[in-house]
């Protein structure tokens, strides 16, 4: 049984709203700034490929280890979303990996299909709800 098959069967909620997952993706951007800044970049000398990439590093970091073990990050629990697999009961390491990879490259969440779902949701079999 397909995505849409599930939302309409009741299974599956609706696709949370696009500024919100937007939101959240900035408000997690924001805390990995500040993670590394305040973090990481005392502890390491900070060239200028450090300043732009360490940040994206601990974005990719957070989403892996949260969205696989909580289902949500900070982002997500501070606007009330949450990340569920689409086609089984929990989200596996691989879709945590796929998720936070294709997150990284940012195009990915912002390119939406017909369903709402942001092509790294898609990729990773997973959707973003409200709750």
């Amino acid at each position: 049984m397909g995505p849409d098959a599930r939302r309409q069967a009741g299974e599956l909620p609706e696709v949370a709203p696009f500024g919100r997952r937007l939101g959240g993706l900035a408000i997690d951007w924001i805390a990995s700034l500040l993670i590394f800044n305040a973090v990481v970049a005392p502890l390491i000398d900070v060239t200028p490929l450090w300043q732009s990439f360490g940040p994206l590093i601990v974005l990719f970091v957070e989403h892996l280890v949260l969205v696989g073990t909580a289902g949500l990050t900070l982002g997500h629990r501070l606007l009330g979303l949450r990340v569920v697999p689409v086609a089984r009961p929990w989200i596996s390491p691989l879709q945590a990996v796929v998720r936070a990879g294709l997150l990284c490259l940012f195009i990915p969440p912002v390119v939406v299909g017909s369903d709402g779902r942001g092509l790294h949701d898609r990729a990773a079999g997973t959707t973003i709800v409200r709750g």
